[in-house]
């Protein structure tokens, strides 16, 4: 009973930042309302929806509905207050790390619960954090945030591992949910503030061919 209300509450807090990145995308390319709606819902929804799928669940949205209506009502306020922020790609890139994180181990979670193996959970994690926000950008004519040069997908990877690793030793749910959850936000934080990035292949000159000799 703990499991499920605890990881609810993660769900609807994850399912609303993702969905306000999503109409915040919508405002930028200056959508309509349905827009708006569209982007705000498959952004909220897109990631736990690929989960379900692949771990043969029922998936959530059709079993709760509410999710889809309160995308929906988040998208339509974001229509009418996207004015407010100064900068609406800032926000966008932090509410989007928050959902980030949440959705690593919320995904994590949900699997290991599931049955599923600590690899496959890990990669479940992932998939909840990252494929909302690649539909979104998609979607938005945006360039995928999961692309870009600051760590991303490496930090929700972070959060999950952290998180999986905790309760594999034993440590208390709320420990590791909150330090799965701390570890992702604070890394794609920093890639934000400084610009953290992974090494990147550069072209190098090949060797020169030598024909072998008769």
């Amino acid at each position: 009973m703990f499991f499920q209300t605890a990881a609810t509450v993660l769900d609807w807090l994850g399912v609303t930042a993702f969905a306000i990145t999503g109409a915040l995308v919508a405002s930028r390319k200056q959508m309509d309302v349905v827009g708006f709606i569209v982007l705000g819902t498959v952004t909220g929804v897109g990631g736990g929806t690929l989960r379900d799928l692949l771990l043969g669940l029922p998936v959530f949205w059709v079993r709760e509905p509410a999710y889809l209506i309160t995308c929906a009502v988040v998208a339509l306020v974001v229509f009418f207050a996207a004015h407010i922020p100064q900068s609406r790609y800032r926000y966008l890139l932090w509410l989007d790390a928050i959902g980030l994180a949440l959705f690593a181990v919320t995904g994590t979670e949900t699997a290991a619960h599931a049955g599923a193996d600590v690899t496959v959970a890990v990669a479940m994690g992932v998939i909840t954090a990252t494929v909302g926000g690649i539909i979104r950008d998609i979607l938005g004519g945006e360039s995928p945030v999961i692309l870009s040069r600051e760590i991303y997908a490496s930090a929700a990877l972070a959060g999950a591992v952290v998180f999986i690793g905790l309760t594999a030793a034993g440590a208390p749910r709320d420990l590791a949910v909150t330090a799965g959850f701390a570890i992702g936000l604070l890394i794609r934080a920093a890639a934000l503030r400084y610009g953290w990035s992974l090494p990147r292949y550069r072209p190098r000159s090949g060797r020169p061919y030598d024909p072998p000799t008769q």
